[in-house]
């Protein structure tokens, strides 16, 4: 198999020291032909000096002036990376040794493959998978699962295929999507961006793969934290404005409003309010708020 080079983009946001186990974890990579762009996102304390310190091979830091957001900043790293291929792989994971070998793979076979996610175990548990593949989106409430979420491995997920999305945690896109379909949507900022990124692949003709033999370990929510303001924020107005974006026509949408409107605002404020929880509800509040105001992001 001929080796094309790989551009792996990873962000950095106040977290050097993760994204240094993360760089040492790929000096186990058996596949040579790699470049690494680290972006970071205007962190309190410029990571360059101490990833230099790191002595880790065919590494790039590129230092943004404002936090850019998960869209922008892989945009960034995307803008500047040389690779036939690019890998988008979050910074709070650790690499296994042949997983761009495996990544790779399906692209040869197949090429109509637009990008190839991982199997994605936790970190913190290793034999428990958080990602096998994505059900399909439920467009009547917006909200998506991860095949295999909180499972033990034991094989269950072991066959390979065509899947509804990719994941924003380990994602590998060949370089002539992104020339076809552009990059991530950076109205996003944060969630849903990679949901809406694979529609646009699958709109233009692509398949979106879920590659079980390639393993990645992620740690999960280190960047924003599990239950953070930021994290539901984002959560809430991406939810909203992928299926602004996506439905499959104006029925579905409708569809949508209905449901959000008689279920999801009561259910979430109600269950904010009794947990006195009232900045949550504000947050939740502001995203709702957020799609009224911002009518005009369409679809691309």
């Amino acid at each position: 198999m001929n080796q094309p080079l790989i551009s792996i983009i990873t962000l950095n946001y106040n977290q050097t020291d993760t994204t240094c186990a993360f760089l040492e974890s790929t000096k186990k990579l058996t596949y040579k032909n790699y470049e690494i762009l680290v972006c970071d996102m205007a962190s309190e304390k410029d990571p360059t000096e101490q990833i230099s310190a790191g002595n880790f091979p065919n590494t790039k830091v590129l230092v943004s002036k404002a936090n850019l957001g998960f869209s922008g900043g892989n945009n960034l790293g995307m803008r500047q990376a040389h690779g036939d291929f690019i890998f988008i792989v979050n910074n709070d994971t650790e690499v296994t040794p042949g997983l761009l070998e495996a990544l790779l793979l399906p692209f040869e076979e197949d090429k109509t493959i637009g990008a190839v996610s991982p199997k994605i175990r936790f970190f913190s548990q290793p034999n428990v998978i958080q990602y096998a593949g994505f059900e399909p989106m439920n467009f009547l409430t917006g909200r998506v699962f991860a095949v295999g979420n909180h499972e033990e491995d034991t094989g269950q997920h072991d066959i390979s295929g065509y899947t509804n999305s990719a994941h924003g945690c380990a994602m590998m896109v060949k370089k002539e999507v992104i020339e076809k379909v552009g990059m991530f949507p950076e109205n996003f900022f944060l969630y849903y961006e990679e949901w809406d990124w694979s529609a646009r692949m699958q709109r233009a003709g692509y398949h979106v793969y879920y590659e079980s033999k390639a393993l990645i370990f992620h740690k999960e929510s280190m960047s924003v934290g599990k239950k953070s303001k930021l994290k539901l924020y984002y959560l809430t107005r991406n939810r909203i404005l992928f299926l602004r974006r996506n439905s499959k026509n104006k029925f579905q949408l409708i569809a949508f409003y209905i449901f959000f409107t008689l279920f999801s605002i009561p259910k979430s404020l109600i269950v904010y309010t009794l947990k006195g929880q009232f900045s949550y509800a504000g947050t939740f509040t502001k995203a709702v708020i957020w799609n009224l105001k911002n009518s005009s992001h369409s679809r691309v």
